[in-house]
């Protein structure tokens, strides 16, 4: 299957704030208590926006940041979206600065701005089915501070924190500053990423974080950039980096027959974590659920192929394998 002419690779340039101005991150969702995101008990959190675009993504409203248009506004049936500049909003439950657009109704930089009301908000997902760019803008731009607030209370009945997306790489910044909060109240920080935002160098990041998973999509290069318009080096050097500084808890293959040569994906992830018993390999069924329309007749893989898989990666050397 080749990539679509229509979509456009999204780009993320990672900006400092202006001096003075706050460190977000654009939060999508947050999950209380999750027990498929690392280990143990945990609140996954999904930040906005994503550097890659995957055939078969499974979560495609978060991958671009909301332009502005204005699709969802008249079709919100709970009146949880409006014009920022209609209602006064605070600027934290808008549209991130810089994904919006000129024209119509416009704040006084002159764009325009979706307003998200969460505590109205009932999650019927009407503008995530509307909208034209594959973005939600139900988001909340939030400091570290804030979202550390936000999940503080799950902290009694959890072991710690993952955070997803979308990409969370994009906000290493964001992400440093907010695991070190959650460190310092004595839970762990997990980061789930495709693996493109390069780990080389980011040392005060990797101070504070305890583990990644890492997303091996495609065991070759053709294929890999097929599937997510991205290139695999960055990926099988992230899992290099991760697993020799003992920060690599998983890598996680989706297995979508007919897509990429599985095959050649699982020989190659096993290859890279075989020495280092501790990393375990997860095989992920791919399931029609969520994805995007074209993509929802695709066959799911058998039960034979992922034990099929499930051997290559043992021979391999790798000590743990979990089918999901």
């Amino acid at each position: 299957m080749s990539r679509p002419e229509e979509t456009a690779l999204p780009r993320f340039p990672r900006k400092t704030p202006a001096a003075g101005a706050a460190l977000t991150a654009p939060v999508n969702k947050i999950i209380p208590f999750s027990a498929v995101d690392g280990f143990g008990n945990r609140t996954a959190i999904f930040l906005q926006g994503c550097n890659q675009d995957c055939l078969y993504c499974h979560n495609p409203e978060t991958i671009r940041l909301c332009v502005g248009c204005g699709a969802c506004v008249d079709a919100c049936p709970a009146g949880a979206l409006s014009w920022a500049e209609e209602d006064g909003s605070r600027s934290k439950n808008a549209c991130p600065a810089g994904s919006v657009s000129p024209g119509g109704p416009s704040s006084p930089d002159g764009l325009r701005r979706v307003s998200y009301n969460f505590e109205r908000c009932v999650n019927c997902d009407t503008c995530i089915r509307i909208c034209p760019n594959s973005a939600s803008p139900k988001i909340r731009n939030l400091t570290p501070e804030e979202l550390f607030d936000q999940v503080k209370p799950f902290f009694p009945f959890i072991d710690g924190i993952t955070t997803s997306g979308g990409e969370c790489g994009l906000y290493l910044e964001f992400l440093t500053e907010f695991y070190r909060l959650v460190k310092a109240a004595g839970k762990t920080t997990y980061m789930d990423t495709n693996g493109q935002i390069p780990l080389t160098g980011q040392e005060e990041f990797l101070a504070v974080t305890d583990k990644t998973m890492i997303d091996l999509k495609a065991g070759t290069d053709e294929d890999h950039r097929r599937l997510t318009g991205r290139d695999l080096g960055p990926v099988t050097d992230n899992i290099r980096l991760t697993a020799e500084r003992g920060k690599l808890y998983e890598i996680r293959t989706v297995v979508v027959p007919g897509i990429v040569d599985s095959r050649k994906t699982v020989e190659l992830g096993a290859g890279l974590i075989a020495p280092y018993p501790e990393v375990r390999y997860k095989l992920i069924k791919f399931r029609r659920y969520g994805v995007r329309e074209n993509f929802s007749d695709t066959p799911e893989p058998s039960d034979e192929l992922m034990e099929e898989l499930k051997e290559i990666a043992r021979k391999k050397g790798v000590k743990e394998v979990v089918i999901t």
